[in-house]
């Protein structure tokens, strides 16, 4: 997957170090890889969205169709929210080694502080916070990267078809002519003489 400047340029910090607010710096090769602060950035949009997900009233919830160019559906039923919290947390799990995986569970799912979390997992505070930069950078990178269908950008997620601009929609079309509508409905027309 290529980066490109005007998806990392709203996502980077102004005061960054590394990248100096561009997004993007130079990696290996001569091909341009994204900040540190883009990916965490990333992360942290799709953090207040699960966020936002997971705390709000259960009646909120909307079921939504999405249209598919198979031949055995025309559409599935489906709930956004509650998928993507899913997806958010099985990602992680997926991608995340174990200890990682218990300090974002700890921290992020659950909402522990960094006192607590470093009790629970035997760290000091300064070890807790590279492991949380870690993560953040590790899951922002694989959440914008995934395949076929990424969580970030979210109104992707959320809005956007699955492969429905493939789909050719279906017309029929019906001609009405004065022959087909029945005498009542049929205007009056001037003839000619």
């Amino acid at each position: 997957m290529q980066w490109t400047r005007s998806e990392t340029l709203a996502l980077a910090k102004h005061n960054c170090t590394q990248c100096h607010g561009s997004g993007l710096r130079l990696g290996r090769g001569a091909s341009f890889s994204p900040c540190n602060c883009v990916l965490r950035a990333i992360f942290r949009i799709c953090y207040d969205r699960f966020i936002r997900c997971a705390t709000q009233e259960p009646y909120l919830s909307r079921i939504s169709v999405e249209p598919h160019t198979g031949k055995q559906r025309a559409a599935t039923w489906g709930r956004k929210d509650e998928e993507y919290l899913a997806d958010f947390c099985l990602v992680a799990r997926r991608n995340l080694s174990d200890f990682e995986h218990r300090l974002f569970r700890y921290h992020f799912v659950l909402g522990a502080d960094w006192r607590l979390c470093s009790r629970k997992l035997g760290i000091d505070r300064g070890s807790f916070f590279h492991a949380v930069y870690r993560i953040e950078q590790k899951l922002g990178r694989i959440f914008r990267e995934l395949e076929p269908y990424p969580l970030f950008p979210l109104d992707d997620y959320f809005h956007g078809a699955s492969r429905w601009d493939t789909v050719q929609p279906t017309r029929r079309s019906v001609r009405m002519g004065p022959s087909t509508l029945p005498e009542r409905l049929r205007f009056p027309v001037a003839r000619a003489a």
